[in-house]
């Protein structure tokens, strides 16, 4: 369970994960040092799994981006562990999410353009023998929470 500082802690540092310990200490009205071994503590126990920097997909020349549903068949863990290998070194992919429902996958992807998304849907996908059907969705716009408090 995650208490009042630690849950302030969390918040914070989805914010800005670059927050010098000083400061966050301030943010979450702790001593620094407490701040320090609270915050190990949540990475020591999974809470806080990483840090990354986000990228502006137009910048680095992925403008375009889409939902591939991705069916499989057969759907059994022999063929599903290496389908999502494969996927996920995909460089296009950002994302994979085994699905339950009439889709097995959805796969979050950014291309430079429709051509890209266009070749990489029928040369990466559609010519596996375990896809059995691919439908492409664009996203016109892909907005993402950077903060998630715990339940509860």
């Amino acid at each position: 369970m995650l208490d009042s500082v630690d849950v302030a802690i969390v918040q914070e540092l989805q914010k800005d994960a670059r927050l010098p310990n000083k400061d966050l200490a301030d943010r979450v009205n702790v001593a620094a040092s407490t701040c320090v071994v609270r915050h190990r503590g949540l990475r020591d126990r999974g809470v806080i799994t990483g840090y990354h920097a986000e990228v502006d997909l137009t910048a680095v020349g992925r403008p375009v981006q889409a939902m591939i549903a991705v069916r499989v068949r057969p759907h059994t863990r022999a063929i599903v562990e290496p389908f999502m290998e494969y996927v996920l070194s995909l460089p296009e992919v950002l994302a994979m999410s085994h699905v339950a429902g009439p889709e097995d996958f959805l796969v979050h992807v950014a291309v430079a353009d429709t051509a890209h998304l266009q070749r990489l849907v029928l040369d990466r996908f559609t010519t596996r023998r375990e896809v059995s059907e691919v439908q492409t969705n664009l996203l016109f716009e892909h907005v993402r929470k950077h903060t998630v408090p715990p339940i509860g």
